[in-house]
């Protein structure tokens, strides 16, 4: 019987103690690795054999994490994008956002431990990787969504999301009408909880109510001190 094919991940870092240390852990972990140094060897890397998940330094000699990132996302443009995680020695809030603007699906900070870069790959490959068959589409208001294509729909109209963009929709979706805690978001959505770091979940509910709430009614609220919710405006 023929083994299943191991999941790919690109490892892009100047510094080769970095990268063999990641490598070596993923390796351990039952994934295929590819080491590469600078952001355009990562481009072509992606090109060359498109990788299942992207590790993925910010501070590179030529093109920095961020540009790669926007560079990959005009290539790949409305098909299935490539996850990535940043790695970077910053830790400042505004370098988070930007990372999750343009696409990223997580970030981690220098130093950081291998076990807990192992846990975040696999929880963004889960998430990427769908929410389970579906046999039907789930709806609400003008909002469908189905489980199978993993298609959008808002007034008829498709949306296009990331990877975690659609699994907070899901879950959102999953449960319209009821007050969701930021807890229990960050548990489903995230598969573990970022301490101390709610500016991530906020920064995904703006961008879902930028894509979703094109059109009236707005469906995402905020209930205050609380979470958040999927419903009409006249159900508030």
């Amino acid at each position: 019987m023929e083994e299943p094919r191991k999941p790919r991940i690109l490892v892009v870092d100047d510094e080769e103690h970095i990268t063999e240390l990641v490598s070596m852990g993923l390796s351990y972990n039952g994934f295929d690795t590819e080491r590469v140094a600078s952001g355009r060897a990562a481009l072509d890397a992606v090109q060359r054999q498109r990788p299942d998940l992207i590790v993925l330094d910010v501070m590179l000699p030529d093109l920095d994490g961020f540009e790669v990132a926007r560079r990959l996302r005009q290539i790949e443009g409305a098909g299935t994008r490539v996850p990535v995680i940043f790695l970077t020695a910053r830790d400042a809030t505004a370098d988070k956002v930007e990372g999750l603007r343009i696409g990223s699906d997580d970030y981690v900070t220098k130093p950081f431990s291998i076990e807990e870069l192992i846990e975040r790959v696999k929880a963004v490959l889960r998430r990427s990787s769908g929410v389970g068959p579906g046999e039907h589409r789930l709806s609400y208001a003008d909002l469908e969504l189905d489980e199978d294509t993993r298609d959008v729909w808002r007034a008829g109209k498709p949306v296009d999301l990331t990877p975690t963009e659609y699994k907070l929709l899901h879950y959102l979706l999953a449960n319209a009408r009821r007050v969701l805690t930021r807890d229990q978001i960050l548990e489903q959505v995230w598969d573990y909880t970022f301490a101390g770091n709610a500016s991530v979940l906020e920064t995904y509910i703006s961008y879902l109510r930028h894509k979703i709430d094109f059109v009236d009614p707005p469906l995402i609220h905020t209930v205050r001190g609380v979470g958040y919710t999927l419903r009409t405006k006249s159900e508030r």
